[in-house]
């Protein structure tokens, strides 16, 4: 039996139609209702938003963060927690659904909706049903400061990775498809190593379109992280006293001068990755690196400063969408505003550009101009508005 409280998609024939130029004033995205059944452990909500800044309140394990979740799922159709699609339902249940309208400066105003089913997802938008991802990413683009995000420079290059594969992604549908094509080519290349790496012909095949896609790769992330970076800079300066320099380099695992050299690389590279059984060199072991005052972050940072760099990474990665793609990102702020004191509270709201709209959580009330805020009250999986 199929979700029944949505929003029916209607076709809206200027859809397409209204573009503005790129150098026209970016508008925020904003969510104006989001209804969901059976997303983790929140049964049924439906939430009206209104105005500019909503707080999520309650107690923590009440489903604060599951709501950001689902708002965060349209920009990429995955979750900011890296969960599956099948972990996204709620226990017990076989589907879930998600239901949004979102305001847009291009689109005008937008319904979707989201039926995850095991490992199966089915997204339907005003001109039907989305089928290829590179057509609908970064369209209503979010941007997630997660309590988590300490773990950002301190943790796996895997998960800087993942950032930076998301942001380049979402505004250019030919870095995903890049993207994809290099993991297709390396996921064939291990499954010839793991065989023992006898057949030297097919894995031929796979190191040269390996090489082809991973040249592009690597330009693209080169080109992407110089602009993250002057926007990083910016950023950390508004959040920090005079004096502190923080920078963003893109560290590449393996130099890609040609395709036909890095292609000669990994043939090299066929004894010790038989050995191995995996691809040993290429772009999906490469880093990014975050430096403060020309030292590595992670090493030499004290917690404040590594709190003010994840908040300024959060805001150049917002920058870049509204600069790529137009529109300001609407920022969904994880229980992270109160670790930061009220000097950095001032500092980050200074800081916002375009006036976004902010949906934030915490298991207090906003101090200060407490009258901005759309307040709800969460609990036991129930959001209701704050009397």
């Amino acid at each position: 039996m199929r979700l029944l409280v949505f929003f029916v998609a209607k076709r809206n024939p200027s859809f397409f139609i209204r573009v503005y130029p790129r150098d026209s004033r970016r508008l925020p995205v904003r969510f104006t209702k989001v209804t969901l059944q059976n997303f983790r452990n929140l049964p049924l909500a439906a939430v009206a938003l209104a105005g500019r800044r909503t707080f999520l309140c309650g107690p923590n394990g009440q489903g604060k963060t599951n709501f950001l979740e689902a708002v965060g799922y349209v920009t990429a159709l995955r979750s900011f927690r890296g969960a599956e699609p099948r972990a996204l339902l709620a226990l017990g249940q076989a589907q879930a659904g998600l239901g949004f309208e979102i305001e847009h400066e291009t689109f005008g105003t937008s319904r979707l909706t989201v039926e995850l089913a095991g490992d199966r997802r089915e997204v339907m938008w005003e001109q039907g049903k989305v089928t290829r991802l590179g057509d609908f990413i970064g369209k209503f683009p979010t941007v997630v400061f997660s309590s988590q995000d300490s773990q950002f420079m301190r943790g796996a290059p895997s998960a800087r990775r993942r950032w930076l594969d998301l942001t380049l992604a979402a505004m250019d549908p030919t870095y995903l498809a890049g993207l994809q094509s290099y993991h297709r080519a390396l996921s064939e290349r291990n499954a010839l190593l793991k065989q023992g790496g006898r057949d030297a012909a097919s894995l031929s095949a796979f190191e040269h379109e390996l090489a082809t896609h991973a040249v592009t790769l690597v330009a693209r992330r080169t080109e992407g992280v110089a602009q993250l970076s002057d926007l990083f800079r910016q950023a950390h300066a508004r959040l920090v006293p005079e004096g502190e320099l923080a920078v963003l380099n893109y560290a590449p695992d393996a130099v890609t001068a040609g395709r036909e050299a890095f292609a000669a690389e990994l043939v090299a590279a066929r004894p010790r990755d038989t050995m191995l059984k995996s691809t040993s060199i290429g772009p999906h072991r490469d880093d990014v690196e975050l430096l403060l005052n020309g030292r590595p972050a992670k090493h030499f940072a004290s917690e404040g400063q590594q709190r003010c760099l994840v908040l300024a990474l959060r805001l150049a990665q917002a920058a870049y969408y509204a600069t790529k793609g137009g529109v300001a990102p609407v920022l969904l702020c994880d229980d992270v505003l109160g670790e930061l004191d009220p000097v950095r509270r001032g500092k980050f709201w200074a800081a916002l550009e375009g006036d976004p709209q902010v949906i934030a959580t915490g298991t207090a009330l906003p101090d200060g101009d407490d009258a901005s805020w759309q307040v709800f009250d969460v609990n036991a999986g129930a959001i209701t508005p704050a009397l």
